[in-house]
């Protein structure tokens, strides 16, 4: 106060106010708490604010006034929400539940609950939070669940010892001594209820005080009458200190006062608000006026722009029309293009498994004539023997045959129109066949080139939902290109470099990332920033349209995902894809 430092002394009036209801002064503990929220919410304080607003809530909930202890909880939640804090809004919530659970309306305890719980476990503080298990205990007992309740109190009462907390300790033995008085063990409740009575007495607790001694007395009545009138004595004792005929005066006046001072903030807020409304109507009305003498202006101008506008629509009209026409022309000669390097790959690719289907064809011919002489002799071991063999290159054959059947597939996909349908698709297997067949397309114009192709595939992907023609085309697009660069620095330096493809997919949180990277000479800064714009290609005339690029641009983004490049002068270039899974 002596240096008016708000904030200091709205956490010190927290910290007095909370103390004083561990030592059982409600009326004072409301008093100091409601000075520290009134400095707290004047300067605006929200860390501070929350905290008082909790533990009024909590004293209201001593006092059995649930419904004013959720309306404080639901306050501090609403803040700790708007300043995104989860912990504090995980608290809030922790607390509401407790309050309904008192009230006996499970279902909205429960909701509350789990709410609580999802924002610890992902702030990874389930197992430290104080009163967590002990709450969801006491739930899931009303609920019916002994056993998971019986569970979460023993939890509670570990985590208690391990950190030595009086506090909550006491709390947490009296919750699992009414469980066992309510399964009617009494012998296991008087033991758990003295052990929260002395924690509550080491630090003076006096509502955990009544609570324990409350439960003894109860537990020993039809037990040892001696006992039960000692807890007696003690409950009473702590009864007057918390509810006596002066903390009731007391309590009475505090909240009175703080009713008239939350009616005279309200109050002061709606008149300011009232105010503020006849300023924005003054602002309002004038901005009209402002507004209606621009509109009756520019309407006049607009007259006269309109004859030429018409004119010029018109001209434009007649020029889009033939740059749709020129446009539908490249696109399609971009797509023949790559068509072109694909087929030639595939006429390579396909040609393996068709050997392989030729050539077990041949050998099962031949096995199957030496059966028939098997048969004729009588030796079925051997028969059974070639059977097997025959079998086996049946399988092969098989296996082959639908390897050439993929790979056609994958050419009259990249070469039909898009179907525009999303369907789940093998990423790598997607970026590893365009990666075989763009090389050896290349391979086939020219004989002279060759390339070290290198991947790295992230095999816990899966597959991802894309449209396969699509993406297949950017992929594509990019490999060729990053080829071509690379051949035309091996042009320029015929020693000592080796030209180099990577192409790389990653798993990146809800993101799928495709690399493709080569060892060219790079892009030079002056033409980055134009690389996706249609038309515009560093190749030579003849060599390319202009529009690779711009429609993998075009095509990534329809996809929900964004294409970028990485580059450094004469040391290389790499095209980054990320696609949402």
């Amino acid at each position: 106060q002596s240096i008016k430092f708000f904030r200091g002394e709205a956490r010190a009036l927290y910290t007095i106010g909370i103390t004083y209801r561990i030592l059982g002064d409600i009326p004072k503990s409301l008093e100091i708490l409601f000075k520290g929220l009134q400095i707290a919410e004047d300067k605006q304080y929200a860390y501070e604010t929350i905290r008082c607003l909790i533990v009024i809530g909590t004293l209201y909930s001593d006092l059995k006034d649930y419904s004013k202890s959720i309306s404080y909880f639901q306050r501090a939640r609403k803040i700790s929400v708007a300043i995104q804090n989860e912990e504090w809004a995980a608290n809030s919530e922790l607390n509401i539940s407790r309050s309904y659970n008192r009230m006996n309306q499970l279902d909205s305890a429960l909701s509350y609950e789990h709410k609580a719980y999802r924002k610890y476990f992902f702030l990874k503080l389930a197992d430290s939070h104080a009163s967590l298990f002990r709450y969801l205990g006491s739930t899931q007992f009303k609920l019916g669940n002994h056993r998971l309740a019986f569970e979460y109190l023993h939890k509670d009462i570990q985590r208690n010892q391990k950190y030595n907390n009086h506090r909550f300790g006491s709390s947490g033995y009296n919750e699992i001594a009414e469980f066992f008085k309510e399964i009617n063990q009494p012998d296991s409740g008087i033991y758990y209820a003295k052990k929260g009575l002395l924690e509550a007495q080491a630090i003076d607790f006096t509502s955990a005080i009544l609570e324990a001694s409350s439960l003894l007395a109860e537990l020993y009545d039809s037990k040892d009458t001696k006992e039960a009138l000692y807890y007696h004595k003690i409950a009473r004792l702590a009864n007057d200190k918390l509810y006596g005929a002066n903390k009731v005066l007391g309590l009475q006046k505090i909240i009175s006062d703080e009713q008239e001072r939350q009616r005279k903030t309200e109050a002061i807020k709606i008149a300011y608000q009232n105010q503020l409304k006849q300023y924005a109507l003054l602002a309002g009305l004038a901005m009209l006026l402002l507004i209606a003498f621009i509109l009756y202006r520019n309407n006049r101008q607009k007259q006269k722009a309109n004859n030429l506008l018409h004119q010029q629509k018109e001209e434009i009209q007649t020029t889009l029309s033939q740059l749709k026409s020129t446009q539908t022309q490249l696109i399609q000669s971009e797509k023949m293009a790559s068509l072109g390097e694909l087929t030639a790959g595939i006429a390579h690719e396909i040609q393996n498994p068709l050997n392989f289907v030729n050539n077990f064809s041949e050998v099962n011919k031949e096995l199957l004539v030496e059966m028939k002489e098997e048969i004729d002799k009588g030796n079925m071991d051997e028969v059974k023997s070639i059977a097997n063999d025959v079998i086996d290159n049946e399988e092969k054959i098989n296996h082959h045959g639908k390897r050439a059947d993929a790979i056609v597939k994958g050419m009259l996909q990249h070469s039909r129109r898009s179907s525009g349908v999303k369907e789940p698709t093998d990423i790598n297997a997607l970026a590893n066949e365009y990666l075989r067949l763009a090389y050896h397309g290349l391979r086939a114009k020219d004989k002279s080139f060759n390339a070290t192709m290198v991947t790295d595939f992230d095999e816990t992907i899966g597959n991802i939902n894309i449209i396969p023609q699509d993406i297949g085309r950017v992929i594509l697009n990019l490999i060729i290109n990053a080829f071509y660069v690379v051949g035309e620095k091996k042009k320029e330096q015929p020693d000592g470099f080796e030209p180099t493809v990577s192409v790389s997919t990653k798993k990146m949180g809800d993101k799928i990332e495709v690399k493709v990277k080569d060892n060219g000479n790079g892009i030079h800064q002056k033409v980055l920033d134009k690389i996706f714009q249609p038309f515009f290609t560093t190749k030579p005339t003849g060599q390319g349209t202009g529009l690779g690029l711009s429609l993998s641009y075009d095509i990534v983004k329809a996809h929900g995902g964004e294409i970028k490049v990485e580059t450094k002068e004469n040391e290389g270039t790499e095209f980054i894809i990320m696609l949402p899974m």
